[in-house]
């Protein structure tokens, strides 16, 4: 079994559960995967995976996880009692060869999850975690993994250099990891070898565990999600910012900049976003060009970007 906890997923998907429970609870969606990476056989894994997703759905929160997540302030306690009594639902997922034959040929498989946004957010990080172990174990089976943990403990020494010592790292590869066990002997050694200069996990029960930080606000999802929510197409990026903000009132202040494209963000991120939001995460595209253009557009509103 492969996924044991509900909390064996990105913090971000609380965070935004919790904003579909108290504003959309009733929306309605669809999530499809699309492996792209061409030339992976996952139709002869589908039994491997269907097998997963059956595990996956007998899941529910331990009291343990659920006083967890109550410990973090940005949680809510009605939240908490939702969260009591969810499952995810096997009927909700469906797991098959890709309906294309072509596709089907070249190993291609579908998987769809729809209905409720809040009772189906939490089935994408576990589902792709599931799919990649699967895969990873059959067609990595024999990976060098002294040789990873070689690697590994050249970067932590890279990261000691007079050059590096300030620059600060964080995990977010529970959806794409080699394997749940893999992912935690990497974290725990990042986290031996660096100390404060790992600045933590986006994997929940992961910082359970080890006592870290667990990272992460929103993802496209939610903005996507809220082109189709909001009033207007043109205003949906606002929309996204101020349902935020009307639910964490300043906490969780990182908006997500390249949803839209950066420009669009610029336009949208007034002078009461820069002063509201304590930031902004560079997601795609040349970081230092991003990262001169925040800086202008913080001085441009007579924001101190220093402050951000």
């Amino acid at each position: 079994m492969i996924i044991t906890s509900l909390l064996d997923t990105d913090l971000y998907k609380f965070t935004m559960m919790q904003v579909v429970l108290h504003h959309f609870p009733g929306a309605q969606v669809e999530y499809r995967f699309k492996c792209r990476t061409s030339g992976v056989d996952l139709v002869s894994r589908l039994e491997e995976i269907n097998a997963e997703l059956d595990a996956l759905c007998t899941l529910t929160f331990r009291q343990d996880e659920l006083d967890y997540l109550r410990s973090l302030r940005f949680i809510k306690s009605d939240f908490i009692d939702f969260l009591a009594l969810f499952r995810l639902n096997r009927q909700r997922i469906s797991a098959t060869p890709a309906a294309d034959a072509a596709a089907r040929a070249r190993g291609e498989i579908d998987i769809a999850i729809r209905g409720p946004w809040l009772h189906t957010i939490l089935f994408e990080v576990p589902v792709l975690a599931i799919v990649s172990e699967v895969y990873a174990r059959h067609a990595h089976a024999h990976a060098d993994l002294h040789a990873g943990l070689q690697r590994l403990d050249d970067k932590i020494a890279l990261l000691h250099t007079p050059e590096l010592q300030d620059c600060r790292i964080a995990d977010y590869g529970t959806r794409r990891r080699y394997s749940r066990r893999w992912q935690a002997q990497v974290l725990g050694r990042l986290h031996g070898g660096l100390g404060p200069q790992l600045a933590g996990t986006s994997n929940v029960l992961l910082a359970k565990e080890m006592g870290l930080t667990p990272l992460g606000t929103m993802a496209h999802e939610y903005l996507q999600a809220c082109q189709a929510l909001g009033p207007r197409l043109r205003d949906t990026q606002v929309f996204a910012f101020e349902m935020w903000a009307k639910e964490y009132r300043g906490d969780l202040g990182i908006a997500l900049a390249d949803v839209y494209g950066l420009q669009a963000f610029l336009r949208d991120f007034d002078l009461y976003f820069c002063k509201l939001f304590d930031g902004a995460r560079h997601d795609s595209g040349d970081p230092f060009s991003w990262g001169e253009q925040m800086i202008a557009h913080y001085a441009k509103h007579r924001v101190d970007p220093r402050t951000k």
